[in-house]
């Protein structure tokens, strides 16, 4: 889910949807996935240029981004769905040289520790075996699009901006997940811990390991019989304390980060030996799941 952020991101994305063909495009999109633009222009009965010029429109609002795959004539393009599920929040825009954005591949963990059931897989194939945690240090690991463990962590490395005077006031991860079950099991609870820097800041139980349909961007390839898709987090440590998705998990705030300025920021994912429920953990990227997304972070800092 994306933060809509300013009046002309508002403006920006109103206008990509005010059009039916735009509309029908999106559709087609989401029910083909990596469609071309050919492909598109025949099953919509409009011409190549049509096609360009409202494409344009629909990445201009972040609604569509490309892929390139292998085609008779070097690398095709192909088209799909970037992001389709947006908050608004009219009363509060946070000045843009005050919020910094990024996202991080979750193959791009720095510290791992983890015991089977495990694996990782890009959006085209498995990277090494599975339930082989050596493979989480092959070179191939960063182009994960899904990685999956029992018990264990996964730690991220989050890029530290501030400058002298700045002090961050907010910090929030937004990131697709799900539990741990051989195969799949909709109903596996596994408590799920976050921590920065070595600081708990509580857990949220996930309720299931999810399968039995394909995730919107689940690849053909993946086997029917495991995990698809998993569910959209918002995890925010403020000056009032740890939050998920609104509710509060814990009473630890930004302030007891100690977040200053060239200091660094590791952010852990972890389900623990010693937790209630140890069902496992699963992440989700781009090209794998429902939501077509790394894991988004954003911080708030004030000068």
């Amino acid at each position: 889910m994306r933060s809509i952020e300013s009046i002309q991101d508002i403006i920006t994305l109103s206008h990509a949807l005010e059009s039916e063909t735009r509309i029908k495009m999106l559709q087609l999109i989401i029910k083909n996935k990596d469609i071309n633009y050919k492909e598109l222009a025949d099953a919509l009965h409009i011409s190549n240029g049509a096609i360009t010029h409202n494409m344009k429109i629909l990445e201009d609002a972040g609604l569509v981004e490309y892929v390139y795959s292998p085609g008779l004539r070097g690398s095709q393009k192909n088209c799909t769905i970037k992001d389709y599920q947006f908050m608004i929040n009219l009363l509060s825009f946070p000045k843009t040289d005050r919020v910094f954005e990024t996202e991080i591949p979750i193959g791009h963990f720095t510290l791992y520790e983890i015991s089977p059931t495990c694996g990782l897989a890009s959006r085209s194939a498995l990277i090494g075996k599975i339930d082989d945690p050596r493979y989480f240090a092959a070179p191939e690991a960063v182009e994960a699009a899904i990685l999956w463990f029992t018990k264990g962590f996964v730690e991220y490395r989050i890029p530290n901006y501030l400058e002298k005077g700045q002090t961050i006031t907010e910090v929030q991860f937004s990131f697709e997940i799900s539990s741990e079950a051989p195969g799949y099991c909709n109903n596996w609870p596994s408590d799920i811990y976050f921590s920065i820097n070595g600081v708990q800041l509580g857990y949220w139980t996930s309720p299931g390991d999810f399968g039995g349909e394909k995730g919107l961007f689940t690849p053909d390839w993946w086997d029917s019989n495991w995990n698809s898709y998993g569910l959209l987090k918002l995890l925010t440590i403020t000056k009032q304390g740890t939050f998920m998705d609104g509710g509060k998990i814990s009473g630890i705030s930004i302030n007891d980060l100690n977040l200053e300025p060239g200091s660094t920021i590791s952010f852990r994912i972890a389900v623990p030996e010693t937790a209630r429920h140890t069902g496992g953990c699963t992440l989700f990227g781009k090209g794998f799941g429902n939501y077509n997304q790394n894991i988004k972070v954003r911080s708030i800092f004030t000068d």
